[in-house]
Formats: C-alpha cells, sequence, structure tokens
C-alpha cells in the first residue's frame, strides 16, 4: 500500500517524524521496594546520609538512592553487609512483608506499611515517633491528634 504524504528528500525530518520507541520500563518488585524503604529507615534511625552508607558498603551513591527506591534489587551479599552495617538483623529488611494473606487484609497492611514507611522516612516524621510516646497525658496525645487532623484538613486539596 503507497503512502499519500509525501516523502521528504531530508534525512533528519524523516528521523523525526518516525514515531519514537519507548524504553523497556521494567517493572518494580514490591518487595524490593519494602526492603529498600526499611533500608532507607534504618539508615535515617542511624543518622548516616546515603553517602555514609555508600562508602561502607563500597558502593556509589546513586546506587544507594536506587536500593532505597526499590530501583535495584540488592543483592543477598549486599543486603547481608547492610545488616552488618546498621547493626540490625537481616530480617529487620523483611519485617512488614505479607505472604499469603487474603487480598483485603494484604491491601489494607501494604496501604498502612506504606503510610507508616512514609511517615518515617522523614526526618522531623522519625523524631515526632520517637518523641510522641514520651507524652504520658492521653488526654494530651488526644488533642495533639485532633490538632495535627485539623491542620492536615486545612493544607488538603479540596474536593
Amino acid at each position: 500500500m503507497m503512502s499519500t504524504q509525501p516523502v521528504s528528500p531530508d534525512p533528519l525530518e524523516r528521523r523525526r517524524a518516525r514515531p519514537q520507541a519507548r524504553a523497556h520500563e521494567p517493572v518494580r518488585d514490591p518487595v524490593d521496594g519494602h526492603i529498600g524503604a526499611r533500608l532507607k529507615l534504618r539508615r535515617r534511625m542511624l543518622g548516616l546520609s546515603q553517602s555514609d552508607l555508600a562508602e561502607r558498603l563500597d558502593v556509589t551513591y546513586q546506587q544507594v538512592c536506587k536500593y532505597e527506591a526499590g530501583d535495584n534489587r540488592i543483592s543477598a551479599a549486599k543486603l547481608f553487609l547492610a545488616a552488618n552495617v546498621l547493626a540490625c538483623p537481616i530480617t529487620f529488611f523483611f519485617e512488614g512483608l505479607r505472604r499469603n494473606a487474603p487480598a483485603p487484609a494484604r491491601a489494607s497492611s501494604d496501604n498502612a506499611e506504606r503510610i507508616l514507611n512514609h511517615f518515617l522516612a522523614r526526618p522531623d516524621g522519625l523524631r515526632l515517633a520517637g518523641e510522641f510516646p514520651k507524652i504520658r497525658s492521653r488526654r494530651l496525645r488526644r488533642q495533639l491528634m485532633r490538632l495535627v487532623s485539623c491542620l492536615a484538613e486545612e493544607v488538603a486539596p479540596r474536593g
């Protein structure tokens, strides 16, 4: 079948007209994401920078970023080394993973885990998590939670 579009004699023009092939985007494994989030959490708990951890693991700063984002899978040997460097049992990185749970329960726990990891990954979240239990008064803790909820409603987009 013949095209009705005129063919441009300019090779650059023809190259620009071709549809661009999309690069294959690998599907991120949720386990790698979970392990990365736990690696980041433990690093922050100890007050280490990504550069500090990279140096101790003998990898680049960029590699630690990719591990923490779940974009690159961490090898068993590096995970073992990370557990030693971060002074935690290797099981720490797997805590919170659900296996063979019913789908609704798994989705609910996955969401809670995601929220918790997101909260604890922030320096202020980790600090708040450490300080909040020190408030002995149940009444004060409830009032503080109401204050946080009100503040969150103020900044949430209205729909």
